[in-house]
């Protein structure tokens, strides 16, 4: 293998590593969440949801949104483009 690929490896290594430790999925992100944020606030605050779904009946609309990763879980809930429900849970197997 040639140094220059080496060098390109390890650099790959060390970013996967920092943008693994720099989740947004923590209880400091957790208590910046206000009821009556908009969606894009949320999202810019977290980033993309893992999943979510949204449902509109009448003039009626809503979104589930799950942020997870090995360590928490944040689930919010939206109604109308307005952040109504939030919640923040350790996983079984975090400390």
């Amino acid at each position: 293998m040639s140094l220059s690929t080496v060098r390109t490896l390890i650099t790959a290594l060390l970013l996967a590593g920092l943008l693994a430790a720099c989740s947004k999925v923590t209880q400091e992100n957790f208590s910046k969440l206000e009821a009556g944020m908009s969606e894009q606030q949320v999202y810019a605050l977290l980033g993309e949801p893992t999943e979510s779904s949204s449902l509109n009946l009448g003039g009626l609309s809503g979104t589930s949104a799950v942020w997870r990763d090995k360590d928490a879980e944040i689930r919010v809930q939206f109604f109308n483009g307005t952040l109504k429900v939030m919640d923040f849970r350790k996983s079984a197997a975090a400390p």
